[in-house]
Formats: C-alpha cells, structure tokens, sequence
C-alpha cells in the first residue's frame, strides 16, 4: 500500500537518484507499462547520456526535469507530482529562478531562437503547427517532456517527435 509517507520517499530517493546518474553521465527513460505495472516510479537506464548545460540555470531546469521521469501526465497540471507538457518546462525554470510563460504556445516566443543543429542542455523544443507542445532538451539527441494521457514524463529521442516547430533558449 502506497501512503503520503512512501510516496515521498519513493519520489525523494528518485529524485536524488536521478541526479546522481546524471551526474555520471547516464540518462534514464521509463519502463514500458507492462515492465513497471507494480511500481509506476520504476526508471530504466537508457543508453546515451545528457550532455552538461551550458550555464548553472539551464543545469538546474534540465536536473528538476529530469527528477520528474515518471510522474504521470494530466492536462493542466505544473507540479510538484504531475505536470503537462508546458507545466513540466515552467516548473523546471522556475527551480532555476527563471519564470517562463505557462503554455507550449507563449513559451515559443520567449528566449532566443536557436536553430536545431545548435540546441543545448536546457533549450526548450517546440512542435506541431501552431505550436502545441515543449519539452526540454537534454544533450545528445534526447528531450523530457510530459507528452500526453496515459504516459509519465519521459526521455526520448528528439528525432522521434512528429512536426518540430523550433526552438528557445531562455538560460
């Protein structure tokens, strides 16, 4: 049975694990559902690494989305136990100290532009037309986001999104 208590524990030692692999340079990605159907916490680690950021602010956006791999996505949501896709962005830079626009669409506008073959740690990558989706990303060819119903904040190549829009960076 899951408490209030476990539950903290279990997202604080996730959190510090988290941070700890990315430290070393591993990234993490979810279980599939049926791998992880007795404990939706579970992480797995994935092959390429996030790369550092390139100043202490985008670090600590990247490392808060990152603790977050695994809580699950619900519409309208910004923290601290789910998030949406623009929910998981604004809560990550605002752990740096930066506030951001709160949807996918105004955070398109906000920073600098930057072109794909220059993204960095902690940019914000954009899709569809219009814009209707952000997520952050990582280094390496890979994002988190919080992609829709029915799947947690995960790590995915950035490639395997549909209909990239741009990119900002705003750190």
């Amino acid at each position: 049975m899951t408490t209030a208590r476990t539950s903290l524990a279990r997202r604080s030692f996730r959190g510090i694990a988290v941070a700890a692999v990315a430290g070393a340079g591993i990234a993490l990605t979810p279980l599939p559902a049926s791998a992880a159907a007795g404990d939706p916490g579970t992480v797995a680690v994935a092959a390429a690494a996030p790369a550092p950021a390139p100043n202490g602010a985008a670090q600590v956006a990247v490392d808060t989305a990152l603790a977050q791999v695994g809580d699950p996505y619900v519409y309208g949501a910004t923290g601290p136990n789910s998030f949406d896709c623009s929910g998981l962005t604004s809560y990550a830079y605002k752990a740096a100290g930066i506030t951001i626009p709160r949807t996918s669409k105004l955070q398109s506008t906000f920073g600098t532009p930057v072109a794909k073959a220059d993204l960095k740690p902690g940019d914000l990558v954009f899709f569809y037309s219009p814009v209707s989706h952000v997520g952050m990303y990582i280094g390496n060819g890979q994002m988190v986001h919080a992609s829709t119903a029915g799947k947690p904040v995960a790590v995915v190549n950035l490639d395997s999104m549909p209909s990239y829009a741009g990119a900002r960076r705003v750190a």
